[in-house]
């Protein structure tokens, strides 16, 4: 049986389920998603951090993990809302509780984004994503993007294409017609340090890379080299895992409110 993979992102989270919320829970008549607005950090407290953007945003360049001050310079007249992690853990949950009615091997890959294992669920993959798809909009609010492959790593890269609220494939058969085509850096996996090494190398494309002899991948990049040529030639047999596995550590951080200059502030810290 073909295995079928979905991948399910939510549209601008942070602040899709912040204007959900004042919407359909505080009676607002304005919808930030159509205003140019973002979700950020406490300026004061030095956690002036954009976390989300709405479409409108994107006309003024401002980008997710940019300075609130950068962004602010950018357009004086963006929208600032603080984050509400409560309200995104209850929207998540609200999404996942959606999708477990069409299965039960769902990996929840972030607090906006899901795997789901469909194989043999449903007999038209295609007509059962827009039905998740307007089932999400309808009855919660907000929109997704649902990408439908045969393995995680094509799914997660139909989803990322024209957003938002759409329903894309992308089978290992379009993979010339969709994906080659793109900028190297647009595949999953490639960050800037490997989009650098990789132009160094002069590849431009997905396709160009894909088309490359992978021992000459391992020469400069080790066995980074070897997955990313892998996934640009759409091979990934990673499965969807229900249950995460145990954390390796934990971290806890703190942004001081001003700058410690001096030995004896540091150690309190």
């Amino acid at each position: 049986m073909k295995k079928v993979i979905f991948h399910v992102d939510v549209n601008s989270a942070f602040l899709s389920w912040e204007a959900c919320y004042r919407i359909h829970h505080l009676g607002g008549k304005q919808d930030l998603r159509q205003l140019v607005s973002a979700v950020g950090g406490d300026q004061e407290k030095r956690h002036g951090i954009i976390l989300a953007k709405s479409i409108p945003a994107k006309k003024y360049h401002i980008q997710t993990g940019e300075t609130v001050v950068s962004a602010k310079e950018k357009c004086p007249d963006l929208v600032l809302v603080p984050p509400n992690y409560d309200l995104y853990n209850r929207s998540s949950k609200a999404l996942i509780k959606l999708l477990s009615e069409y299965t039960d091997k769902i990996e929840q890959y972030s607090i906006d984004e899901a795997f789901l294992d469909m194989t043999g669920c449903c007999q038209d993959p295609i007509t059962t994503a827009y039905e998740i798809k307007n089932r999400v909009h309808a009855e919660l609010g907000f929109t997704v993007n649902i990408g439908v492959s045969e393995n995680k790593l094509l799914a997660k890269m139909a989803s990322d294409f024209t957003k938002p609220d759409h329903v894309h494939t992308l089978w290992k058969s379009e993979m010339s017609e969709k994906m080659w085509h793109l900028p190297v850096g647009d595949l999953f996996y490639v960050g800037h340090a490997s989009l650098y090494k990789l132009k160094k190398l002069g590849f431009h494309t997905i396709g160009e890379l894909a088309a490359m002899d992978p021992a000459i991948l391992r020469a400069h990049m080790k066995s980074q080299g070897i997955l990313i040529w892998q996934y640009a030639n759409g091979i990934d047999e990673s499965a969807v895992i229900s249950s995460p596995p145990p954390a390796k550590g934990y971290g806890n951080s703190l942004t001081t409110p001003y700058d410690v200059m001096d030995c004896e502030t540091a150690r309190q810290y």
